[in-house]
């Protein structure tokens, strides 16, 4: 049995802020763009402003609508890596099997660690002590038997939370949970499984795997089938082996609007430059996977003739990418580099 923790920092571009403002605490903070801001993007939003109902990858002017109070920030990349470097630093110190997800999540495969913790829950605290220390900042931990649930642990008691499933309470965890919880079912799935009568993991587990794969197709079929159960068998990947990095999002809402695509790539851009530079990697190709309204899924790639790790570069080659192609609705959107070399090179 396997033990993987899941760390994932609170409004991490929001509490950053915050916390080189100390004016800014326990008020509403919004990054993303200045209030006047015509096309800015929600980038991250402090939980005083969430209280308000806004969230991540929302415009701008409906943010101001909704919490006209906020204090506004275009914000600081180059400062959240920094933070994010600090971070990451810490993990090798609790386990050698680490992957990072994202600037301000991973996983880190615990199993074998256990013995110097009196408890699951003194492991997790040791991580968040680290992690307050060494930045001022806070993190909520996740930790069980695969990734599947301790990504849904780490979000159970947020900010600043700490929640352990063990094996033995994996059934009863899940078991009322409602299945846009579910990894991979986005709005369009969850509507299907709303249409079957599957509101809750509770509802999915009377059904087989050929019944769900018949009336939900057949990979999220074998998905849910195999989670609603809490079986995950993905294993944590360390960086050294990654051919390929990359990152996605599906949208609750098809989305068209070109700035507000541009804005989600150039996130997703900086992601991905950071891990890229992180690895120690420089990369010669860009692509782009996009998935439809209609669940048509494309991928567009571009090759350069010499290798980079900049964000800039990963930015305009994904949109130069996005702009060939003919834009109708789109439910998910991914950036990701490949081809790669421990240095620098010209062709």
């Amino acid at each position: 049995m396997r033990t993987i923790m899941h760390v994932d920092m609170d409004a991490f571009f929001a509490s950053v802020e915050i916390l080189d403002n100390p004016d800014y605490k326990g008020k509403p903070v919004i990054v993303g763009g200045r209030k006047d801001s015509p096309r800015g993007v929600v980038s991250a939003a402090s939980y005083e402003a969430r209280k308000f109902g806004v969230r991540s990858a929302m415009p701008i002017f409906k943010a101001v609508v909704l919490c006209p109070h906020g204090i506004f920030v275009p914000g600081r990349m180059d400062r959240y890596q920094e933070i994010s470097r600090q971070i990451h630093d810490l993990f090798p110190q609790v386990s050698p099997l680490i992957e990072p997800l994202s600037i301000d999540e991973a996983f880190l495969d615990m199993s074998g660690c256990e013995h110097f913790y009196t408890s699951l829950e003194d492991m997790g605290l040791h991580l968040k002590k680290l992690i307050k220390q060494e930045t001022g900042l806070t993190a909520s931990v996740g930790i069980a038997p695969n990734k599947f649930l301790a990504k849904l642990a780490s979000d159970w008691r947020k900010p600043d939370g700490l929640f352990v499933i063990r094996p033995e309470d994996v059934q009863k965890f899940l078991y009322e949970l409602p299945v846009n919880k579910i990894w991979g079912v986005g709005k369009k799935s969850e509507e299907r499984l709303h249409q079957l009568g599957l509101y809750h993991v509770k509802d999915i587990l009377p059904h087989s795997l050929e019944w769900l794969q018949k009336n939900v197709g057949e990979a999220l079929g074998n998905q849910i089938y195999h989670l609603a159960r809490g079986l995950d068998e993905r294993p944590v990947v360390a960086n050294q082996k990654a051919k390929s990095i990359g990152q996605e999002t599906t949208f609750s809402e098809d989305q068209e609007s070109l700035p507000f695509l541009r804005h989600q790539l150039a996130q997703m851009s900086e992601n991905v430059g950071w891990r890229l530079r992180e690895q120690g990697f420089y990369a010669r190709t860009v692509s782009i996977k996009v998935r439809f309204h209609n669940f048509k899924t494309i991928t567009r790639s571009h090759s350069l003739n010499y290798s980079f790790n900049d964000d800039d570069t990963i930015f305009s080659e994904a949109l130069q990418l996005l702009n060939d192609i003919k834009l109708q609705p789109i439910r998910l959107l991914g950036v990701t580099v490949s081809n790669f070399s421990v240095g620098s090179q010209l062709s």
